[in-house]
């Protein structure tokens, strides 16, 4: 039962990772179980129109260090992000200590008036079959290849591994803009549903990473008030086109998994 959770978690931390993230699957909160959940998140869908500049291609090694019920644990994630003539496509893979590969998803899709818009999410967990969450442009529609929810599509949706860049892409375009106290809310698809992700802007901080002290915005996603989620924190880095260069994820049982940027290769 312990190993179980752990390499859960890990697998919650490289879900952002895919997009920085890890996503996020433990953070997202629980997910919807009936079609009245999928209505309540549908009522809280954000649509926003933002000015977006998406990062050069590039690839990223992370190194990961968690505690988990007592227990220290090692890893790595490689994420590649690749953009260019109106497409994009992010593809990760995670292994820990002891486990191997624990996670590997690809969010692909197009480039379009509201930024990425991912027309396919694939995520296959340790010991799990994968999962494809599919944004249906002709019929404006989100499914899912679990579950029989559907969500309508407004303009400007994510997937839990694109949620990050499209993040990273508006404060490139919008530096300014990008302050502390400031708040970005999005849409978000996971596996199963989809629900408003809200990120707000702390401060600005060193971070030492495989490239030596970097200067990075601290920004974090808090859970829901009423979901028993993580706490993500992101540092972006401006003088690395923004990109992310240390998450953690935190639990409140103290029980941590924290990822920092090794070396980026620029494609």
């Amino acid at each position: 039962m312990r190993i179980t959770a752990i390499h859960h978690r890990l697998a919650a931390a490289a879900l952002l990772l895919a997009g920085l993230a890890p996503a996020l699957a433990a953070a997202a909160g629980p997910a919807a179980a009936a079609a009245p959940a999928a209505a309540a998140a549908a009522a809280e869908h954000p649509v926003h129109k933002r000015a977006f500049n998406l990062p050069p291609s590039v690839d990223l090694n992370y190194t990961i260090r968690a505690r988990q019920h007592g227990l220290s644990i090692n890893g790595d994630a490689q994420v590649h992000w690749q953009a260019g003539d109106g497409k994009y496509s992010i593809a990760t893979e995670s292994r820990a200590a002891l486990f191997g590969k624990i996670l590997e998803n690809r969010s692909e899709g197009a480039i379009d008036d509201y930024g990425i818009a991912p027309a396919t999410f694939y995520e296959k967990r340790f010991r799990k079959d994968g999962n494809t969450t599919s944004f249906k442009r002709d019929s404006k529609t989100i499914t899912f290849s679990e579950g029989d929810d559907t969500y309508p599509l407004k303009g400007g949706e994510q997937d839990r591994t694109s949620a990050p860049w499209q993040l990273l892409a508006i404060a490139r375009a919008a530096p300014d803009k990008f302050k502390p106290g400031s708040e970005w809310s999005f849409f978000v698809a996971g596996r199963r549903d989809a629900e408003a992700w809200t990120f707000k802007v702390l401060k600005n901080e060193s971070v030492q990473t495989g490239q030596g002290e970097v200067n990075a915005v601290h920004v974090v996603k808090a859970p829901p008030p009423d979901a028993q989620g993580q706490q993500v924190d992101l540092w972006l880095a401006p003088s690395l086109d923004w990109l992310p260069v240390r998450i953690r994820f935190n639990d409140g049982d103290g029980d941590y998994v924290d990822q920092v940027l090794d070396k980026l290769i620029k494609k």
